[in-house]
């Protein structure tokens, strides 16, 4: 089947699919998941792996346009009064989310995780160390999804975005550092502090650098741009969004934590950033959303759960008692609504997480604990990627935060 045909099936089957699931009062985004599994090749035989794997471009510039959204509700004039506890809530459960794994793991995974000659030092500790530093991230993606449909606003609202928007780089940090740890465990290697640190202020200072200067020379662009020149705008909008994560990539720098920074670059520094969001949201988003929602559902095999399915509902259950904890810990005297209903908006996960395991996958240095690291993660990611709009939904309900 030609490709051009898939992706009119996927339009559709995203469109009927977010449809349905909405008319059970749920988030259109877990339809667009649903409809994607459904395609994924073991389920539908007309589907290609090779197919799948071609729809990288699309993929990558519709995340581009969604996290440069994120970037753009980090407004300096609403978040300054409220900047030092988004940090403390992002350090909160960050760090509780990556502890709660990585100790869990390492108590349980000897009874649930069964290798040959498996050893502690050789594959639960590297291996737990790992899946503690992925329960960082969070994909805030789905969460902006809900908070479009229904109109989300409020101080939960944008204490999920902003605490998203960092959570990424402290994410690829904790990352980082646990490969850094982990090789030597499992391949004999001595730990190279000063490359480490270099590559960690490479990928987060190399990101901002790069989304500040394309951000900085866009907003020059858009200035000349008249206002009634809407098409226009939205074509050098994605033009340089599109810029921006291809340079990002070619100079090895985290593409998503640059492009959010070109983000907060128009909206804090262009006269013109609330006709450049209103547009993309008007005009591209409701497509963006159902390409890359149900594209990434076609990315995740279901039957991954039937094959580790109590690690993948350990590594969950880890996860989310960690974020809850942390942004407990985090929120110290933040108003309550936030301290109780902000981690539900901190529960999905995908993008950079889905990336970071691949990377671990196809590194013959992990070959002992690949398959079951990209097992317990993929599975993860299905159950976050579903359950993560409706808790977000509910969140934001429950603060008072969504129109009914």
């Amino acid at each position: 089947m030609s490709g051009i045909t898939l992706i009119g099936i996927i339009l559709i089957s995203g469109f009927i699919f977010g449809e349905l699931i909405n008319k059970l009062n749920l988030p259109k985004v877990s339809g667009y998941i649903i409809a994607g599994i459904l395609l994924s090749p073991p389920i539908a035989p007309f589907v290609s792996e090779s197919f799948v794997e071609s729809t990288k471009i699309v993929t990558n510039l519709s995340l581009s346009i969604i996290t440069f959204s994120v970037g753009g509700t980090l407004l300096i004039s609403k978040i300054k009064n409220q900047g030092r506890q988004i940090l403390k809530i992002t350090l909160g459960e960050s760090s509780f989310a990556f502890l709660f794994v990585m100790i869990g793991f390492i108590l349980l995974s000897p009874f649930l995780i069964k290798i040959d000659n498996a050893t502690y030092v050789t594959i639960y500790i590297p291996l737990s160390l790992m899946l503690g530093a992925l329960a960082a991230p969070t994909d805030p993606t789905a969460t902006l999804a809900v908070a479009h449909e229904y109109k989300a606003k409020g101080k939960v609202m944008s204490t999920i975005m902003g605490v998203a928007a960092f959570d990424d780089a402290l994410g690829l940090f904790l990352f980082s550092i646990a490969i850094a740890i982990a090789t030597p465990f499992v391949s004999s290697q001595d730990i190279e502090i000063g490359s480490i640190t270099l590559s960690v202020v490479k990928q987060i200072f190399g990101a901002v650098l790069v989304g500040g200067i394309i951000g900085f020379i866009f907003n020059i662009v858009a200035q000349h741009l008249s206002e009634n020149s809407e098409g226009m705008m939205i074509v050098i909008t994605i033009g340089f969004l599109a810029l921006c994560f291809g340079i990002s990539s070619y100079l090895g720098v985290d593409e998503l934590l640059a492009i959010m920074f070109m983000g907060f670059m128009v909206v804090n520094f262009s006269k013109k950033h609330n006709l450049i969001f209103a547009l993309l949201e008007r005009y591209t988003e409701q497509l963006i959303f159902i390409l890359f929602f149900t594209i990434s559902g076609m990315h995740l095999d279901i039957f991954v759960l039937g094959e580790s399915f109590l690690l993948v509902l350990l590594f969950v259950i880890l996860r989310a008692s960690g974020k809850f904890t942390g942004v407990l810990v985090g929120a110290g005297k933040a108003p309550k609504e936030v301290k109780k209903y902000t981690a539900g908006g901190l529960i999905p996960q995908g993008g950079i997480v889905i990336g970071l395991a691949l990377m671990i996958k196809y590194d013959p240095t992990f070959s002992e604990i690949s398959n079951e690291f990209i097992n317990i993660v993929l599975g993860a990611t299905v159950i976050h990627e579903l359950i993560g709009p409706v808790l977000a939904k509910f969140s934001l309900k429950k603060a008072g935060e969504i129109e009914d």
